[in-house]
């Protein structure tokens, strides 16, 4: 029962997701041809940015519906590290993107071109409704993927709000370099995010202990168990900055039988269970040596 109710969950996810995609991905092109029609660097700058959002919940949307499959022969650990692999072609695309923006608008901000406000004013009206749609069909959703995508729309909407504050200045006051100067901080803004999020996601690659786990905590709960006299050879990593995994080798005080530590083992996972999703535990007697420790 509780299984279906989870799969009803995915399943609203992977609906949510789908429809923040093709809202995205039709503003994106309108935002491009808007922005090639008002000159606008700034609104250009923004469209780049849509089209990283547009990819990564395009990916999100694959990877939901991908990450159902559960484990199989070919991944034992299920299909949960490809969200990963989404988030990297993604941030790389906005890395380069964002390059070729500040290429074009550091050059402006010297000898900035003239825009058309109106046409960015309408753009910018029409950009915060519908980014702002996506993000609230998205902030109801229960899954990571949901929340982190809806926190990219957030972002969007706070950008054309910029659009839009600049665009109504520049309709009063002859000064076109607002709109250089908003396509600079619109990418310096989005290559300050991507990085952060290719450092964590280069830290799961290589299996850095999750900051949210306490590895000596861990230990800590483990030792006041009486069984329990010593703890070692104990790894975290996880999969996808959700799922976690430990394996650990735990010395017993004396020999006991399947069944005792079948319980002990029952005890273990309940104690580790808001720290871990998944345990693997080594058993050792009292006089047994650690092989590889």
């Amino acid at each position: 029962m509780g299984h279906h109710h989870g799969h009803h969950h995915h399943h609203h996810g992977t609906k949510n997701l789908k429809v923040a995609f093709f809202l995205n991905l039709s503003f994106t092109i309108i935002e491009i041809v808007g922005g090639l029609y008002t000159n606008s660097l700034a609104i250009l700058s923004d469209a780049l940015h849509d089209l990283g959002d547009s990819m990564t919940i395009g990916l999100s949307w694959y990877f939901q519906k991908l990450s159902e499959k559960g484990r199989d022969d070919l991944y034992s650990y299920g299909y949960k590290r490809y969200s990963l692999l989404g988030a990297i072609i993604n941030a790389i695309v906005l890395l380069l993107g964002s390059a070729f923006i500040l290429t074009k608008a550091i050059p402006g901000l010297l000898n900035p071109n003239e825009t058309d406000a109106q046409g960015m004013l309408v753009l910018a009206v029409f950009g915060v409704i519908v980014n702002g749609a996506a993000m609230l069909k998205l902030k109801k959703g229960t899954s990571i993927n949901e929340k982190v995508i809806s926190l990219h729309l957030l972002e969007d909407v706070l950008g054309w709000a910029a659009v839009l504050i600049g665009s109504l200045i520049m309709m009063y006051f002859d000064a076109p370099w607002i709109d250089p100067l908003l396509s600079v901080l619109i990418a310096a803004f989005i290559i300050f995010n991507v990085v952060k999020n290719l450092r964590k996601s280069f830290s799961i690659i290589l299996q850095a202990t999750p900051k949210e786990v306490n590895i000596e905590g861990i230990h800590q709960k483990l030792l006041a168990l009486p069984e329990i006299t010593d703890v070692h050879d104990c790894h975290v990593w996880t999969m996808d900055g959700e799922y976690h995994v430990l394996s650990t080798h735990l010395r017993l005080d004396k020999d006991y039988s399947l069944t005792q530590i079948a319980e002990i083992k029952v005890q273990v996972k309940a104690l580790l269970k808001t720290d871990v999703q998944h345990v693997t535990i080594e058993f050792e007697g009292v006089n047994e040596q650690c092989e590889g420790c």
